[in-house]
């Protein structure tokens, strides 16, 4: 049993949790309380294409009845690899509303990971984007036994005729097929494009039936009825399974966090009944960019669905210059966007003339000492009227000049950015999150609003702070468990009801919750991408050159190692290529930097290339349980690494521009040509797993 001193709610003059509601009700209240003629708008290379809701709604239950043409059960699974764009929204709430189950997969992540939740979940049903990611994926589809039918969103002008010419592979009895590589991931364009018209025929599995998702549509169009429509709708239960989504655990094996109708509806509905002042309808212009396959951005289109709002869909490569064209007023984000915004305007600012650096650095000083939630007073106040007048009131153009909420999660937002930016009229509305409590937990808020804080809780969600200081959640917001894994939905939520989040944490006194560390491995990027560090260190440590390596970049851009080399192993190997140095001279070697950067290069082989190991530090030291390095079961005490080695941490993240990959020997010695280098040497590698680290 837990023992809890004290649980932290909402603040009681907030409105209270809403339960019962299924997901495609908050689309049919939206459009009965707040019709908008540009309510879904898609960015295309031939501009903005407006959808309203109500044309939205329509074909919601087209597509949701055509899909029913197809034979399937209700709960059946229905495998989404998409774009965040209408379409994503259409298939998600069309087979919600068909009373499927759906399971929205990362573009971004490796092929190997991509079948694996195909086959783990048994999708019955893919939708993909285009002809451009099916052409991809085909091949590897054979590993999906239960795969019945795939469901093109865009595809070509001359689409029946490829379909007709479309061949099924007969897989011949003791024929070898390709296997699913590891580290293959798929081919995004940077600018997100229809299907491509040029491209060879897809060889799918015998048995699949490919479909577009207009003639998806057609065959529903004609069921629709009034009738029709209310028993969809009756049908739906909001303690049904509407989703899952996998994540990674410690050890980087994938579980699927299965969420309800209600767990969804009732979290975007306590999160949007928290922002003061939030109209109904095309009053509030949203521009999405983030992945909605992410619980955070898909709970808040939700909510923007439910109170009618004009949505843009846009992508990470766009959204700047949608920012200053659509000039929204509601944007959800993650803390990357902002540091890197806020890192621009200093640029800019230091380019200035000296008049306009002067008077620049004023205006910054001015922003720095700014601290959310506390109202100006005296003579500071009128300074900074005229510094936003000279200076600050351009810093909102970046973002369009009438945003009045900043949405940002999946990571932490440092507080000198926050403060410095509210300053200038950007709020932040910081708040903290996870997959298995359907997003939102705490966030900043109105006059709640606090730098370096994740805010206060939403309504209907408890927490606590356990005696060794994890966070504790308990709620209706969380998750029913992990798919097929009892054994893992035990650890992860115990007899009294809290899920444990492997997070630390604490309470101010004003009763902000503030993130202090991790009790799990897992850690975020700045970006919001998952890391499991312990199978990328498993691969290092298979090196004899290496004693202990630690995977580190909680809340940076990148991952980054530090590797405790077997100083007796290399001076060994050190000795027989003729270099003969004292550890710390050998360590900053250009050769032997070399060789450990052929070590980390073999292990990033495995994974996705957002979560590569980009810079690495060699370290003179041993770790063990005498001096609190390891923990007693030979683990690394990650708490206690970050402590010692914070200096050498801080050096991994810091100039991130420079090219150079190890952060050793810049300045000692000169580059050594790799013919002067000693061979490489052997790397045994561990035997792949199947399942390695994904993003939430």
């Amino acid at each position: 049993m837990v023992w809890i001193e004290k649980t932290y709610q909402a603040p009681p003059d907030f409105e209270g949790t809403v339960l019962g509601k299924t997901l495609p009700l908050l689309l049919d209240e939206g459009c009965d309380r707040s019709p908008n003629s540009q309510a879904f708008n898609q960015w295309t290379d031939k501009g903005w294409q407006p959808l309203s809701n109500r044309e939205f709604q329509s074909s919601i239950e087209a597509v949701a009845l055509g899909l029913l043409q197809l034979g399937l059960e209700k709960g059946d699974r229905m495998a989404l690899l998409m774009h965040s764009d209408v379409n994503f929204c259409l298939a998600d709430i069309a087979s919600l509303l068909a009373g499927f189950v759906n399971v929205p997969i990362d573009l971004t992540q490796t092929l190997e990971h991509i079948i694996f939740v195909i086959q783990h979940s048994e999708a019955k049903t893919l939708i993909i984007s285009n002809q451009d990611l099916l052409e991809q994926i085909a091949p590897y589809l054979k590993d999906a036994p239960s795969l019945q039918h795939i469901i093109i969103a865009d595809v070509s002008s001359n689409w029946q005729a490829e379909k007709k010419s479309t061949s099924p592979v007969v897989q011949a009895k003791n024929q070898t097929t390709e296997a699913t590589p590891e580290s293959t991931c798929l081919d995004i364009p940077m600018i997100l494009h229809p299907a491509h018209p040029d491209h060879s025929h897809s060889h799918l599995p015998q048995g699949i039936q490919v479909f577009s998702l207009d003639e998806i549509r057609h065959q529903g169009q004609g069921q629709i009825s009034e009738v029709r429509s209310r028993q969809l709708r009756a049908d739906l239960s909001p303690q049904q399974l509407a989703t899952i989504i996998y994540i990674p655990d410690e050890a980087g094996q994938l579980q699927g966090a299965m969420l309800t109708h209600e767990n969804l509806s009732a979290n975007a509905r306590a999160s949007f009944a928290h922002i003061t002042d939030l109209q109904h309808g095309e009053k509030e212009r949203v521009l999405s960019f983030l992945p909605l396959n992410h619980v955070l951005a898909r709970c808040m289109i939700y909510g923007h669905i439910n109170y009618g709002h004009s949505i843009y869909f846009s992508n990470p490569n766009r959204v700047m210059k949608h920012l200053k064209e659509i000039r929204p007023t509601i944007l959800t984000t993650v803390p990357l966007l902002l540091e890197k915004t806020y890192s621009k305007i200093l640029e800019k600012g230091n380019k200035l003339n000296l008049l306009g650096r002067i008077l620049f650095h004023w205006a910054l000083n001015l922003a720095k000492r700014y601290e959310l939630g506390h109202q100006p007073k005296g003579l500071y106040a009128l300074m900074l009227k005229l510094a936003d007048w000279l200076v600050l009131s351009k810093w909102r153009d970046a973002f369009g000049g009438q945003l009045k909420y900043l949405i940002c999660g999946g990571a932490a937002l440092k507080a000198e950015v926050a403060n410095a930016l509210g300053a200038a009229g950007i709020v932040a509305m910081h708040g903290y999150g996870l997959t298995q409590a359907s997003a939102v937990v705490c966030f900043n808020r109105g006059p709640l609003n606090r730098a370096g804080t994740v805010g206060v809780p939403i309504a209907g969600i408890e927490v606590a702070i356990a005696e060794d200081q994890e966070i504790l959640l308990r709620g209706p917001y969380i998750t029913q468990g992990y798919y097929k894994n009892p054994t893992a939905t035990k650890a992860l939520i115990d007899d009294q009801g809290w899920l444990h989040t492997g997070d630390l944490g604490t309470f101010t006194d004003e009763g902000f919750l503030k993130i202090t560390g991790l009790k799990k491995s897992l850690f975020k990027l700045s970006t919001g991408k998952y890391i499991a560090p312990k199978p990328i260190e498993q691969q290092l440590k298979q090196s004899p050159l290496i004693a202990q390596a630690a995977i580190v970049g909680a809340e940076q851009k990148y991952c980054g190692a530090l590797i405790f080399p077997d100083l007796e192993a290399l001076h060994s190997y050190a000795l027989e290529t003729g270099i003969d140095l004292p550890p710390d001279a050998l360590l900053k070697h250009p050769c032997i930097i070399s060789l450990y950067r052929a070590l980390v290069d073999a292990a990033n082989c495995h994974l996705p290339y957002w979560a590569a190991v980009k810079r690495f530090q060699l370290i003179n030291a041993s770790l063990s349980v005498e001096n609190e390095l390891l923990k007693p079961g030979g683990e690394i005490n990650r708490v206690r690494i970050n402590e010692v080695f914070a200096q050498e941490i801080k050096t991994l993240f810091k100039d991130e521009t420079r090219k150079d990959e190890s952060t050793q020997g810049r300045e000692e010695t000169e580059p050594t040509p790799e013919s002067v280098c000693p061979p490489p040497y052997p790397y045994r590698p561990a035997q792949p797993t199947r399942d390695r680290s994904i993003p939430a």
